[in-house]
């Protein structure tokens, strides 16, 4: 009994395209053919074949198959690396599934890391992207602190007041918003001391942390949110001098404006060193 490519593929439940692919990677034989160059496979390829098949569906990979399925060799240790890679990919599906189901359950944003979904609902964009660049930079015991803060420190008007903040606010408004948000970075600063000093929980050394997040956060807010991260950073550090220095900096620059010329936007707050450059969320 002989059988052409197609007919082959049909018995063993594979395509054409497979049967090709196989002799290719050298997995399957290539049989005698007629004069007419068609191809006759033989009762040993369609074993072959269905042997091929049959190891593809339990999830060995094609370059395995030949070490799975060779005549004579001893198919175990294969086979348990196999099982132990099918287990690790179980358990990331599972993962993966409880992830969605706090997704759903919360409504959450996709975008965020992994085990913020049941506390990050109320994130706006600029705190998400904020967040998912803190899970790059600094390690799971600085996360747990993040996941912890945003649990349960209670959103306030003044957080969603910074949110909406507009670029060309007036003063009085960053002033007061700054001194509004001071009490909480402070607190979170004196519960949290490494956020001042992020060295040790930095992934790849504080330097680099306070440069990354640092550049996030002049990039995913504006100018008055800036300036207001800075006043409440001043305020609860005690530092007077540093906001009069900051007020006769913005005196400077309103001034030099022309009389003529609209209302400048608010001057670049210069952030110091140790800015607050941390989760927008708690301010700190």
């Amino acid at each position: 009994m002989a059988w052409s490519t197609r007919q082959l593929a049909e018995m063993a439940g594979a395509t054409v395209k497979s049967v090709r692919y196989y002799h290719q990677l050298g997995l399957l034989d290539e049989p005698s053919r007629l004069s007419n160059g068609y191809k006759q496979y033989e009762v040993r390829h369609l074993v072959r074949l269905l042997q091929i098949t049959r190891l593809t569906d339990l999830g060995v990979p094609l370059a395995q198959i030949q070490a799975v399925g060779g005549a004579g060799d001893d198919p175990d240790a294969a086979l348990r690396v196999l099982d132990s890679e099918l287990e690790a990919t179980i358990e990331r599906l599972q993962r993966i599934r409880g992830e969605l189901a706090l997704i759903l359950q919360h409504r959450a944003p996709v975008d965020l890391p992994a085990g913020f979904s049941e506390v990050g609902g109320h994130l706006s964009e600029a705190d998400r992207a904020l967040v998912m660049i803190w899970s790059r930079v600094y390690d799971e015991s600085a996360m747990d602190d993040l996941r912890t803060i945003l649990r349960d420190e209670p959103r306030t008007s003044d957080d969603d007041e910074f949110d909406s903040l507009p670029a060309d606010s007036d003063r009085a408004t960053r002033r007061r918003l700054g001194a509004a948000l001071a009490p909480g970075m402070g607190r979170l600063f004196e519960q949290y001391p490494w956020l001042a000093d992020p060295g040790d929980q930095a992934l790849r050394g504080g330097e680099s942390a306070t440069a990354t997040v640092g550049a996030a956060v002049t990039e995913l807010y504006n100018q008055a949110q800036l300036e207001v991260l800075y006043r409440a950073y001043l305020v609860s550090a005690d530092r007077a001098d540093d906001l009069q220095a900051l007020e006769a900096a913005l005196d400077a620059a309103e001034g030099a404006a022309p009389a003529a010329a609209p209302a400048p936007s608010p001057a670049p707050a210069p952030l110091p060193a140790r800015a607050p450059e941390h989760d927008p969320r708690t301010r700190s």
